[in-house]
């Protein structure tokens, strides 16, 4: 959008203008608005099939032997495509921890629905608000501030219902980012007040 001011123009006149820019720029950075009831799929035959996701079906796991993740986003569900929601079922190992990330495109509300997890975000004043959740209780993890779940119990392990503003949330992983991206070592280095070959032990373990 592209709006010329002249040096004539009322600063009354400039606040409304002001205002509609912050908005416009707001929205696109958020999910599509939708201007249909849903989004059609291209050359295939609509019918309620294609309202239905049966991926996390099978999601319960009593020994699962390492984090793992089940989504229902936009990729998977093609029905959620400017519908602002998706969902994803996370699954803990005794001591199983989700590292910590963004999703910078929407909130996350996580509930647990089996075992108690050690959850936690930082603000960007740099406090850390943590809690122990117990088997239904839920959490919220404010839009694009970095978070993390863990699972202390080294004998039982945990699973969780995560709700997302979006559907498609974007996942950034802290650990993943920094070390294994190309960042050059000795920027790492100096960044985290360590040596070179202390930052190649960390990106040798990340890469496995």
């Amino acid at each position: 959008m592209a709006i010329t001011i002249s040096s004539s123009t009322t600063p009354m006149l400039l606040l409304p203008l002001l205002l509609i820019l912050a908005i416009s720029s707001t929205t696109q950075a958020n999910d599509p608005d939708v201007l249909y009831d849903f989004i059609r799929p291209i050359n295939s035959t609509l019918d309620a099939s294609f309202f239905t996701y049966d991926g996390l079906s099978g999601f319960y796991n009593e020994d699962p032997k390492n984090f793992t993740v089940l989504k229902a986003s936009m990729s998977q569900f093609p029905a959620l495509y400017g519908q602002s929601v998706s969902y994803a079922v996370l699954q803990f190992p005794p001591a199983g921890v989700n590292p910590p990330h963004t999703h910078p495109r929407a909130a996350e509300l996580l509930l647990v629905i089996l075992g108690t997890l050690e959850v936690g975000f930082v603000d960007t004043a740099n406090v850390l608000y943590n809690q122990t959740l117990q088997e239904g209780d839920m959490f919220v993890f404010p839009k694009g501030l970095v978070h993390f779940q863990y699972n202390r119990n080294h004998n039982e392990s945990a699973i969780a219902l995560s709700a997302f503003g979006s559907a498609n949330a974007g996942l950034l992983s802290v650990p993943k980012s920094v070390f294994i991206t190309g960042i050059d070592e000795n920027v790492l280095a100096m960044s985290f007040k360590t040596d070179v070959p202390t930052v190649q032990k960390i990106e040798l373990g990340l890469k496995h």
